[in-house]
């Protein structure tokens, strides 16, 4: 598979975010490609991660064909050949684009990210070991990082696709989202229970995880909210495997924590501010990376990423 820092289609590039670039189709349609570009503390790396695109773009079309009815979305297709079919203006780039393109329903949206956290980790167990609260809000005493909560916590925070994303109050939700916003919860709290219960079963925790919607034209003329980007990606969200999980520490995972980690050692030494330019990324994250998004990609969809039908 090709490795993809970016991409040059003959379409209209309506945005290029920390790591897919969107382009315009038509009126109704988008493709979403995702490249191996790599993101961590909201600055996106100058190295390429081998394979993560074709990871998040397949994964993520698992999980969407797996919701099936229950939240609507907008995947049209993640299958080159009908892409290029449909548009085939991009055969000249079929290499580029195969495995890691998606074709989708136009979408307003909403300038929040939904995230949601059924485990103390990560940055809301930085807050919380720090002032007790997570987005905020006051949690219970004496919980260990990586304790499970009695129920999953909704910590919304703005989307920036550039700069840092902040995390944000349940009211601060309410007045960016205004009447949508008890309905994002919903649906956010709908995806996770329904993703963690398909990854249990297969040894596998997500710790937590973050979702966008957007409003779109239902065929009926009315507006919808719909799930859009991506979905239960290692990109998007923590996962532990079960057999190994003890609270009270940082949880072995299959994501991009090993990123996470270089990063955090390099500040901590002084050599980087948390701002861009990154840090240059050791041969070992790269490769550790990209195995582990392999790993989890084939651990929760039971097939190998090299025999997938892309």
């Amino acid at each position: 598979m090709m490795l993809i820092g970016t991409t040059a289609l003959p379409l209209q590039t309506i945005r290029r975010g920390k790591v897919r670039d969107v382009y315009a189709v038509d009126a109704e349609t988008v493709l979403l490609v995702a490249t191996d570009r790599v993101s961590a503390f909201d600055v996106v790396m100058r190295e390429t991660i081998p394979d993560k695109g074709v990871v998040l773009t397949q994964l993520s079309a698992w999980w969407f064909e797996k919701l099936g009815g229950a939240v609507k979305h907008h995947m049209i297709s993640a299958d080159t050949a009908e892409i290029l079919a449909r548009v085939p203006e991009l055969a000249p780039h079929a290499d580029e684009l195969s495995g890691r393109s998606m074709l989708c329903r136009r979408a307003d949206i909403f300038p929040v990210e939904c995230v949601i956290r059924g485990y103390l980790s990560g940055s809301a167990w930085k807050e919380y070991a720090q002032q007790g609260t997570l987005a905020g809000e006051k949690l219970k005493t004496g919980m260990r990082e990586s304790d499970r909560f009695d129920a999953p916590v909704f910590s919304p925070a703005t989307k920036a696709e550039e700069g840092h994303d902040e995390n944000i109050t349940i009211v601060r939700m309410n007045e960016v989202a205004g009447q949508a916003a008890v309905e994002l919860e919903g649906l956010t709290r709908l995806v996770y229970e329904f993703g963690r219960e398909i990854a249990a079963d297969r040894g596998i925790i997500i710790a937590d995880t973050k979702l966008e919607f957007g409003r779109a034209l239902a065929s009926d003329g009315e507006e919808e909210i719909i799930l859009v980007d991506e979905v239960l990606t290692p990109d998007s969200s923590r996962f532990w495997p079960a057999n190994r999980y003890v609270p009270g520490g940082p949880q072995p995972s299959f994501d991009k924590q090993p990123l996470r980690d270089y990063l955090d050692s390099e500040r901590a030494a002084g050599r980087w501010d948390g701002n861009a330019p990154p840090p240059p990324l050791p041969p070992k994250v790269i490769v550790e990376m990209s195995a582990r998004y392999r790993s989890i990609f084939e651990m929760l969809t039971g097939s190998s990423l090299s025999l997938v039908s892309i």
